[in-house]
């Protein structure tokens, strides 16, 4: 009796073992009849030995008595693709836009082209401790999770029973790149550049006052006040960023500060500016616009606020003595945040005061990834930011000081 005919008489339900010349592998089947159709319903399984071919044979007959539809074709990157086109809904573009960069480099070329079915706890544990080489633990925590997440979507279509990536440990990343904080020359000297333009604008919330990025980028005239009743200080309600729903980061990012004199004589500048020009092309005023739009009029992107900051600091002519902060390119706007901590920590500012002026819950995420000086408690907020900041006593008020 020949092989052809053994598997023939294969009976419904019972596993088939042979030999297929022309892949050069070893096949498995099982024998569930036939469908509506009238094909042979046959679902296959393959590997370099019989003993291999044997152990995906039982975990398909398991996924199959689990009720599993599970498809000899189906792959990796077909999961992840449909992942990134039907289960990102009602998410921010720009997170689409990470997760899909994220899929497309580091997914999807090493595990796509996998069948889904065969793909095994092992292969994605070998695929971690290889992408561990060069990232970062918190990106190697997101290509594990695009992937999970992709193929808990194709169990809930049934094509697939087990999650293999929620069965592997991560592995400890690369250090992510530290964190860079001006100097107090530094930071004068880029606040000394460019004068009048949206950008130094936008640069003396963040420095001055201590606003996230995507704090600045929706925030509206109506929460800036720069002018108040006598006897209060000019300050900027943070109540809103770009994230989902107009929501900061945190409860407790939600906050009012009072701004420094020189952030207050900026802005205010700044606004009568922007009402000029506003007046000039025929637009009307109104408190409710952006106070940094963007070319188009909406809300100006994090790569375009990027792009101009590291100009900017070009254009300051800083001098870093350190190598790896020589280059204006690689600095961000997260990095004035540092830099609005590390000069409020140098005069001084106790920690407890910087995290509630910085949004955060506790001083941890402060001291941990924020202060890079520590100093002797003397001031706080706005009236450090002042001295700080303060112009340069001329020479015959140093003498009269000194006289008296």
């Amino acid at each position: 009796m020949t092989e052809d005919e053994k598997r023939s008489r294969a009976g419904n339900g019972e596993d088939s073992i042979y030999w297929d010349k022309s892949k050069n592998r070893y096949i498995g089947a099982i024998s569930l009849g036939y469908t509506p159709a009238g094909k042979r319903n046959r679902p296959k399984v393959s590997g370099k030995t019989k003993t291999e071919v044997r152990r995906k044979l039982r975990k398909l007959r398991k996924e199959l008595e689990g009720g599993a539809k599970t498809s000899p074709t189906y792959t990796v990157e077909q999961a992840v693709n449909d992942w990134l086109s039907r289960g990102l809904a009602g998410r921010e573009e720009s997170s689409i836009a990470a997760y899909t960069s994220l899929a497309k480099n580091h997914v999807i070329p090493a595990l796509g082209r996998a069948k889904l079915r065969e793909l095994e706890a092992d292969d994605v544990e070998e695929w971690l401790a290889d992408k561990a080489k060069t990232l970062s633990d918190e990106t190697l925590r997101r290509i594990r999770w695009i992937l999970s997440r992709s193929i808990a979507r194709a169990q809930r279509s049934r094509r697939v029973s087990l999650n293999v990536a929620e069965l592997v440990d991560m592995p400890g990343g690369q250090t992510g790149r530290p964190s860079k904080s001006l100097s107090l020359a530094q930071a004068q000297a880029v606040l000394s550049t460019r004068q009048g333009s949206w950008i130094h604008a936008y640069v003396v919330l963040a420095l001055l006052v201590g606003v996230r990025t995507e704090e600045e980028r929706a925030l509206t005239w109506t929460h800036v006040h720069t002018e108040v009743g006598e006897g209060e200080r000019p300050y900027v309600d943070v109540w809103r960023s770009v994230r989902r729903g107009g929501e900061t980061k945190t409860r407790l990012s939600r906050r009012s500060l009072v701004m420094p004199q020189q952030a207050a004589t900026v802005m205010d500048a700044y606004r009568m500016r922007q009402q000029e020009e506003l007046r000039a092309a025929g637009i009307e005023w109104s408190d409710e616009k952006l106070v940094f739009p963007g070319p188009k009029g909406g809300r100006r992107s994090s790569t375009n606020v990027r792009k101009n900051l590291r100009s900017l600091l070009k254009e300051a002519g800083i001098k870093f003595p350190e190598a790896e902060l020589c280059k204006p390119e690689e600095w961000t706007t997260r990095e004035l945040r540092t830099s609005f901590v590390s000069l409020l920590s140098a005069v001084g500012v106790p920690i407890e005061v910087i995290a509630k002026l910085v949004g955060h819950s506790t001083t941890v995420t402060t001291e941990r990834f924020y202060r890079k000086q520590i100093r002797p408690v003397i001031a706080e907020g706005a009236e450090a930011m002042d001295v700080v900041f303060a112009p340069a006593r001329s020479e015959d008020q140093e003498a009269t000081t000194g006289d008296a």
